[in-house]
């Protein structure tokens, strides 16, 4: 995935939508500035800059980080489409770009040690799996803290603030599968 990739999607989305850059500065809560610094390729977006964008037009993560795969295709384990963001939150690979008829996309997001990263709230219906691949992760959300280790899976409401956390002295690496309800996408549901 590369910032070529995040600039045609996002100008793609916008066209879809019909909206300006100010009108999708309102409805993200992007700036129109850092909007045209994306869509110039002047500014890498960290991932809560693509989420806002996600949550703003309905779409999912990899509809701005992925180009749509509409046959079968085979996913590889290497590492070489992983992405680290310009936040340093986390780095992230694509499993499996969105899927419309599935209404879900899977991630594999590595944690270096003791690296913390905080999620906000998705769009209402959203639901997450985690399944530690590697290592440990602690998941906080609301309230409750779930410690997951290797082997381990977690289900969760992803509608609501949520953190994952590297427990553990080494990389944490984890299956991250986001499963969004049938409705409210523009690409497909």
């Amino acid at each position: 995935m590369g910032e070529q990739t995040i600039r045609t999607n996002l100008r793609a989305a916008r066209d879809r939508a019909g909206w300006s850059l100010q009108r999708t500065a309102e409805i993200t809560g992007v700036s129109k500035a850092m909007l045209g610094q994306i869509e110039r390729g002047e500014s890498s977006p960290t991932l809560a800059t693509l989420w806002k964008l996600a949550k703003g037009f309905h779409l999912p993560l990899s509809a701005f980080i992925e180009d749509m795969v509409e046959t079968t295709e085979l996913f590889s384990g290497r590492e070489d489409g992983q992405r680290q963001f310009p936040d340093g939150a986390l780095s992230v690979r694509t499993v499996f770009p969105f899927d419309p008829g599935l209404g879900s996309e899977t991630f594999v997001i590595t944690l270096a040690p003791g690296q913390i990263h905080a999620s906000g709230p998705h769009d209402a219906g959203v639901v997450e799996d985690i399944f530690v691949i590697e290592g440990a992760v602690e998941m906080v959300h609301g309230p409750a803290l779930t410690l997951c280790r290797t082997g381990e899976g977690l289900r969760f409401r992803a509608d609501v603030a949520h953190e994952y956390r590297n427990a553990g002295p080494g990389m944490a690496r984890f299956h991250n599968t986001i499963h969004y309800p049938r409705t409210g996408l523009l690409s497909g549901g």
